[in-house]
C-alpha cells in the first residue's frame, strides 16, 4: 500500500494548552480515513496541520512525499473547513468561479469543473442565488463543491455533513466512495458514529491523543463490540484507566 499522508510523533501546543500529543498515523492512497472524536479532541487542529495551514510544535507531517507545509503540495489538497469560508453577497456560481480561479482554472475547463462539482453536491439549480440566502446545509454543500473544483489528489473534510439532512448525507457519502474508487484519498473528521462506520480506516481521538486505530471491523472485533460507539467507549475507558 502506498502511503500518502504520514504523521510522525506530532504534538501541538498553544501557549500552555496542549492540544495534541504524540500523534502517529498513516493514510494510504484511495482510503477514506476517518478521525473520530468528540468536540475539543483536536481533530480540526490535526487536519489543519496535515493541510499545511498550521505547523506542528514538534514532530513531522509528510503529504505526497513532501514535508508540510509545502505550497506545491497544498495545491493538490482540497480542504473543506468546519466553518464555511464563502462570500454571502455573491451567488453560488460566483463563489465557485472565484475559488476555481485561485486554483488556476479558466475558460472551458473552469466551466466543466464547476458543472461537475455543483452536480455532485446537488446544487446546480441554486447556483444563481446569493449565498446569504442559502440554508446551512446548502452552504456545506457549496463548500464541498469548492474543495473539489481542482480535482485534488487528497480531500480533507472537517465535519462535512454537519447540518445536512440524512438523505443528502447519504448521497454525499456515495460520492465520496466514488471519488475514493477513482483514486482520491479522503481524510474526514466526524463525531457521528454511523459515519465512522463508513470509513475504511479510523483513528479514534480523545483528549489530543489517538486512543485506537484500525478498520471499523477490527476495532469492533478487538473489543467484542457490536458498534463503533461501544468500541470508542471501551478504548476511552481503557485510555482513562491507564
Amino acid at each position: 500500500m502506498q502511503s500518502v499522508i504520514q504523521v510522525k510523533n506530532v504534538s501541538k501546543k498553544y501557549r500552555s494548552h496542549q492540544v495534541l500529543q504524540n500523534i502517529d498515523l498513516t493514510v494510504n492512497k484511495n482510503e477514506i480515513y476517518g478521525l473520530l472524536g468528540p468536540s475539543g479532541a483536536g481533530k480540526t487542529t490535526l487536519v489543519k496541520m496535515i493541510a499545511g495551514i498550521e505547523i506542528p510544535t514538534t514532530g513531522s507531517i509528510s503529504v505526497l512525499d513532501s514535508v508540510m507545509p509545502k505550497l506545491n503540495t497544498m495545491t493538490q489538497i482540497g480542504f473543506m473547513a468546519q466553518s464555511d469560508a464563502l462570500y454571502g453577497e455573491l451567488s453560488g456560481k460566483e463563489n465557485l468561479e472565484f475559488f476555481s480561479s485561485i486554483y488556476g482554472l479558466k475558460g472551458q475547463k473552469q466551466k466543466e469543473r464547476i458543472d461537475q462539482a455543483s452536480d455532485l453536491v446537488n446544487l446546480t439549480n441554486f447556483l444563481q442565488k446569493p449565498v446569504n440566502q442559502y440554508s446551512g446545509g446548502m452552504k456545506r454543500r457549496l463548500s464541498l463543491a469548492a474543495a473539489l473544483l481542482h480535482d485534488p489528489k487528497i480531500l480533507i473534510l472537517d465535519e462535512p455533513t454537519v447540518g445536512i439532512d440524512p438523505v443528502l448525507r447519504q448521497s454525499i457519502w456515495d460520492e465520496l466512495y466514488k471519488l475514493s474508487k477513482s483514486g482520491t484519498t479522503i481524510l474526514v473528521t466526524t463525531h457521528v458514529m454511523d459515519e465512522a462506520e463508513k470509513c475504511s480506516q479510523l483513528g479514534m481521538l480523545r483528549d489530543g491523543k489517538i486512543i485506537a486505530s484500525g478498520s471499523p471491523r477490527e476495532l469492533k472485533d478487538n473489543t467484542s463490540s457490536t458498534s463503533i460507539e461501544e468500541a470508542f467507549l471501551y478504548y476511552g475507558g481503557a485510555h482513562h484507566a491507564n
